[in-house]
């Protein structure tokens, strides 16, 4: 989490007269999905005060015009229109329809004058694209749903994502991660505005923990061998299952399509509807995360782990993996190591960036979206098809830099970006 709005001169804007802290605007559009919109709802439009939780008013505004259509065909009717938000301190968007679509004008318009004015913005999960689009994320350390985050980087490549956190506080900007992870940025807004008792107390009145980190859920290490939902029952899930078994093969994205009995144009276009990536980018991914996983729990030299996780050579895995990781990967090994338990096997849940520091000692850093050179494309065993004119790949990239020396005591390990020297909530 990347906390700490005392780091952040933007968060000192002072609050028009005319809005207020307490009271949060929640802005719906159609199409949202109904899960990430209800979170706000639940947070800060129940009364708990007799469980000791500080009362928010929520004014549940459209985004654009009723009626709004949800999850399952679902039409809600928001009492309030853009006109409200006039009066919010805090503006929550719970989620966008569409990675591919643009946000209303008149949407983003009222979100740039809400900024202006001093109010706090919160965008969770796509709800980033809305606020990305308003130019609201500029420059600022922000995170996504972690199937999205490569889109969001290269649309918007002054935003530096990180999708690897469950949420960002940026100060008077917020994002949370995919799905659930909003319910973990509403307790920390819960939290900041009226301490920890507070937090702890809706917590339990809402049954979850009171603070996660990403290295306390058992799944984190392995997101993005996942895809959204709603490729289960695709034909491409049979696919993207063949080549998660097969990745110590030497395979490309042609392989990929004649195995979905496809032509590349029409396999790239359902892989990239279904979940907002290129398939030659999460090809790339997965392998990263492969070798990453056998640096971390297996003794094979670097070269051994490029073949292993189907890179032609060394010097691609290096290259991607830098890429991607900000490290190279002798140094992420080492850094690993450095901080698992002494005494015992390695904790396969310990990340050299969760380590166990206080958040104060974590240097903020950026990520963006690049794109890879025609030379590493061919290292990773991919062939020049799968890349455009000029050697440009043809996929939605972002690559986390990070430095490889120690911040603050300790050895060396990398250090997450988009993190601001902030405690912890």
């Amino acid at each position: 989490m990347s906390q700490d709005s005392a780091a952040v001169p933007d968060a000192a804007r002072k609050l028009a007269a005319r809005r207020r802290r307490e009271i949060v605007a929640v802005l719906l559009f159609s199409g949202g999905p109904i899960f990430e919109s209800s979170i706000p709802l639940s947070v800060f439009g129940i009364d708990r005060q007799d469980a000791g939780v500080p009362r928010y008013r929520l004014l549940v505004c459209a985004g654009e015009d009723a009626p709004l259509r949800t999850t399952g065909g679902l039409e809600l009717s928001a009492p309030y229109g853009l006109e409200a938000i006039s009066r919010a301190g805090t503006v929550v968007v719970p989620a966008w329809r569409s990675i591919t679509q643009a946000p209303p004008p008149a949407a983003l318009d009222a979100l740039r004058r809400a900024h202006e004015e001093g109010a706090r913005i919160v965008g969770l999960c796509t709800g980033a694209f809305v606020l990305a689009a308003a130019g609201l994320l500029d420059g600022r350390p922000a995170t996504t749903h972690w199937m999205y985050a490569p889109t969001l980087a290269k649309r918007y490549p002054s935003v530096h994502v990180d999708p690897r956190e469950l949420f960002v506080d940026d100060g008077d900007v917020l994002t949370s991660a995919g799905t659930a992870a909003g319910i973990d940025l509403c307790l920390h807004i819960v939290r900041t505005d009226h301490g920890a008792d507070a937090a702890n107390a809706l917590a339990r009145r809402l049954v979850v923990p009171p603070r996660r980190t990403a290295s306390d859920m058992g799944h984190q290490r392995y997101l993005d061998r996942s895809l959204p939902e709603e490729i289960g029952a695709d034909p491409l899930a049979e696919v993207v299952a063949w080549a998660l078994e097969h990745l110590h093969e030497q395979f490309d994205v042609e392989t990929l399509a004649a195995r979905a009995y496809m032509s590349r144009r029409t396999f790239d276009r359902r892989f990239r509807s279904l979940t907002g990536s290129a398939p030659l980018q999460w090809l790339i991914t997965q392998r990263v995360l492969q070798a990453q996983r056998l640096l971390e729990t297996s003794d094979y030299s670097v070269d051994e782990v490029a073949g292993r996780c189907g890179f032609r050579s060394p010097v691609a895995l290096r290259g991607h993996f830098r890429r991607q990781l900000g490290a190279s990967p002798a140094a992420y090994r080492a850094a690993y190591r450095a901080r698992r338990p002494q005494n015992g096997a390695p904790d396969p849940a310990l990340r050299p960036e969760r380590a166990e520091r206080p958040e104060r000692e974590r240097a903020a850093l950026g990520a963006g979206a690049e794109r890879f050179s025609a030379a590493a494309l061919a290292g990773h065993g991919l062939t020049s098809a799968e890349t455009g004119e000029a050697g440009k790949p043809q996929s939605d990239v972002y690559a986390s830099r990070m430095p490889e020396t120690a911040v603050g005591r300790g050895a060396a390990r990398p250090v997450l970006p988009g993190q601001r020297d902030r405690p912890v909530g």
